[in-house]
């Protein structure tokens, strides 16, 4: 498997699989990434500031993921809880698998991933944050030792459960 940034010959890739995961959220009634979000221009903005990853297994991209180390505003007031650390972070956001990997850890191997990036840079500390409703995200998120540390409120005042890991 190769895990490298996105370019933008990627992007047709990408949202196939971003439109996937906004199929099955829809069919599992989670209000998550529904209304045209994250779109082409999204995933875009990912690629030119350098956020947007692949994971490639025989040239094709089975995964995508957004990874920040610029910060997340909407993290720095948490509600009902606090956070692990103080540490610099990198976030993680858009995670998603293509559907024929589905249950196959592919997204424990994309956090795997994120991690050694993280160590590279000497990052210790990873947080994410989920809708309360997507019990699939919650799964990979707990499975892959990601403490609950509260909630907190995007740019649009919509409602997410956080998470942070030490390494």
């Amino acid at each position: 498997m190769q895990f490298r940034k996105s370019i933008e010959k990627d992007i047709n890739s990408i949202m196939k699989i971003i439109n996937q995961a906004q199929q099955q959220l829809k069919e599992q009634c989670v209000d998550q990434w529904q209304n045209n979000y994250p779109n082409v221009d999204t995933i875009m903005e990912d690629i030119k500031k350098g956020y947007s990853y692949v994971l490639l297994e025989d040239e094709e991209i089975i995964a995508t993921v957004a990874i920040s180390f610029d910060g997340e505003e909407t993290y720095n007031i948490i509600y009902d809880g606090k956070w692990l650390s103080n540490y610099d972070y990198v976030v993680i956001h858009r995670m998603a698998v293509k559907d024929e990997y589905k249950g196959k850890d592919i997204a424990s191997k994309v956090i795997g991933y994120v991690e050694r990036k993280c160590l590279d840079k000497g990052i210790h500390s990873i947080k994410i944050d989920t809708h309360i409703e997507n019990q699939s995200m919650q799964n990979v998120i707990k499975k892959n030792n990601f403490k609950y540390c509260g909630t907190i409120y995007l740019e649009d005042k919509s409602k997410r459960i956080a998470f942070e890991k030490i390494i």
